[in-house]
């Protein structure tokens, strides 16, 4: 029992110590964002080649024809909208064009690529692959079907390549569950905006920005040749990271935009959240493996629990209770650091659920070790090193 005590207080303390570091650290890369923002809001954003923006479709959700359009409504000089599906059938794309009907100032156009090629074993940058062939200019935003925007998103992002040497711009994003949705979205929700914002922002105060958020980006057309083309990242499930990871590699500019947008998330059942959010994680594990395994110690609720654990065992009781009492603490100065920056209207409610998302992700982290095949869009492929996938069985 002493052995089994010593080895609670010790871990407890450890992570403990780790995640508070790292709540200091995300603290100071918010504020150093916040400031970054509020001074490219000022400067002129007089910065404006035509545009093609590029969305890949598959299929509908909820709240997709609002996503759309934030699109239609943009208010940028010269674009054209480019919408891609596997086939003319489906309903993502046919919603696509009849909102396309109610905008007829924009110039939009709709296009199929058919099924994905065996090579392509990431059908969305199959369907970027038939959009670049048909964009009528070089200056380049994709965008997931799930994004929201306002309608200064194109004007503001494409600032970002105002600098010639800068080769890829994405952004962070709030995650919103839609109105209504369950608990278990607003975890993931939560999760999207608080973890992967801190994540990205530490990275950025360190040693600058060396991978994309492939929710939206703004890239000149050479950017994807200059990593290999459309058939080198069609390999990949991050295809995202993989495209910024690269560029960065070969000295080319790779930024954070200080733009922020809206992902928004669907109502699912826990059991399917759960197995969406662990795709991620195991996509992550083998993209990153060292910095992966690394982020274990940026959560404070497992380590808060096992430092109740020890108090209660060990006869401390209260003692455990407020060391459990600190983590929250701990993660409630995080997310309120994130969600204030991110301009999150519900910030109060979100920072008080997200300790519950910080235990959550935990033991998403610790999922994302239990093996290589995750499930997506009725298929089960394989990850492999480096985050190639391979045919799904």
């Amino acid at each position: 029992m002493k052995v089994l005590l010593h080895i609670l207080f010790w871990l407890a303390a450890l992570g403990s110590v780790t995640s508070t570091i790292y709540c200091g650290m995300v603290i100071a890369a918010a504020m150093r964002f916040g400031l970054r923002k509020r001074r490219e809001q000022r400067e002129a954003a007089d910065y404006l080649p035509p545009l093609s923006v590029l969305k890949p479709l598959h299929g509908t959700e909820d709240g997709m024809e609002r996503n759309l359009e934030t699109f239609f409504e943009q208010e940028y000089p010269e674009f054209e909208l480019l919408f891609c599906a596997r086939h003319a059938t489906d309903e993502g794309l046919q919603l696509a064009e009849r909102v396309g009907q109610r905008y007829p100032h924009v110039n939009a156009k709709y296009v199929t690529c058919g099924e994905p090629m065996p090579k392509f074993h990431n059908a969305k940058v199959y369907s970027l692959a038939k959009l670049n062939e048909v964009a009528k200019y070089d200056t380049f935003i994709s965008s997931d079907a799930d994004v929201r925007v306002t309608k200064d998103y194109l004007l503001r992002m494409v600032q970002t390549l105002k600098d010639p040497h800068i080769a890829l711009a994405s952004c962070v994003y709030l995650g919103t569950a839609h109105q209504g949705a369950g608990f278990s979205s607003q975890l993931d929700a939560v999760g999207k905006s608080v973890e992967m914002t801190s994540g990205v922002l530490v990275a950025d105060m360190i040693e600058g920005t060396k991978f994309a958020l492939g929710a939206t980006m703004a890239l000149p057309r050479r950017s994807f040749q200059d990593v290999g083309g459309f058939d080198e990242l069609g390999q990949f499930y991050a295809d995202d990271f993989v495209l910024g990871n690269r560029l960065a590699a070969q000295g080319k500019g790779v930024r954070m935009a200080t733009h922020v947008i809206r992902l928004m998330v669907q109502d699912s059942p826990f059991w399917l959240s759960f197995r969406n959010q662990l795709r991620w994680m195991q996509s992550t594990r083998r993209s990153r493996p060292w910095g992966h395994f690394g982020s274990g110690l940026t959560f404070a609720m497992p380590f808060g629990l096992f430092g109740l654990l020890w108090g209660v065992l060990s006869g401390h009781a209260l003692l455990g209770l407020l060391w459990l009492a600190a983590m929250v603490v701990n993660r409630w100065l995080q997310a309120g650091a994130i969600l204030s920056v991110l301009g999150d209207p519900d910030r109060v409610l979100n920072a008080l659920i997200y300790p519950l998302r910080d235990l959550l992700g935990s033991i998403l982290w610790l999922g994302s070790y239990g093996g290589e095949n995750f499930y997506y869009r009725g298929k089960v492929y394989k990850l492999k090193e480096g985050g190639r996938v391979e045919a799904p069985e």
